[in-house]
C-alpha cells in the first residue's frame, strides 16, 4: 500500500523560506510524475511545481525563482524548498505521485501540510 506523508509546513512571517518533504512508502509502478500542489481556501487545488520522469520540472509561473523542486530516489523523498514567501502561499501543500499504464492515471496524494504566512 502506497503512502505519501508531507511535512514541514509551519508560520513563517512574509520573505522566510520553509522546506517541505514528502516520504514516500511503498511501490508505484512506473511513476510519470511526483509534484506539490495546494489548496488555498475556498480555493481550487493548483499545481506548484513537478519533477516529471527523466528529470524536467515545471512550475507555476506564481513561484518561479521562489521554489525548488527536488528528489532523492535512493530515499523516495520529494522535497519542495520555499523562498521568500508571500501571504498568498498560505494553503495546505499536497504531495503527489502519478503513475499511467496502458493510459490509465493512477493518483497519490499525501494529506497535506499547511503553510502559512503572515504579513
Amino acid at each position: 500500500q502506497v503512502q505519501l506523508v508531507e511535512s514541514g509546513g509551519g508560520l513563517v512571517q512574509t520573505g522566510g523560506s520553509l522546506r517541505l518533504s514528502c516520504a514516500r512508502s511503498g511501490s508505484i509502478f512506473s511513476i510519470t510524475a511526483m509534484g506539490w500542489y495546494r489548496q488555498a481556501p475556498g480555493k481550487q487545488r493548483e499545481l506548484v511545481a513537478r519533477i516529471i520522469t527523466g528529470g524536467s520540472t515545471d512550475y507555476a509561473d506564481f513561484v518561479k525563482g521562489r521554489f525548488t523542486i527536488s528528489r532523492d530516489v535512493a530515499k523516495n523523498m520529494l522535497y519542495l524548498q520555499m523562498n521568500s514567501l508571500k501571504p498568498d502561499d498560505t494553503a495546505v501543500y499536497y504531495c503527489n505521485m502519478y503513475s499511467m499504464y496502458y493510459g490509465l492515471r493512477s493518483d497519490y496524494w499525501g494529506q497535506g501540510t499547511q503553510v502559512t504566512v503572515s504579513s
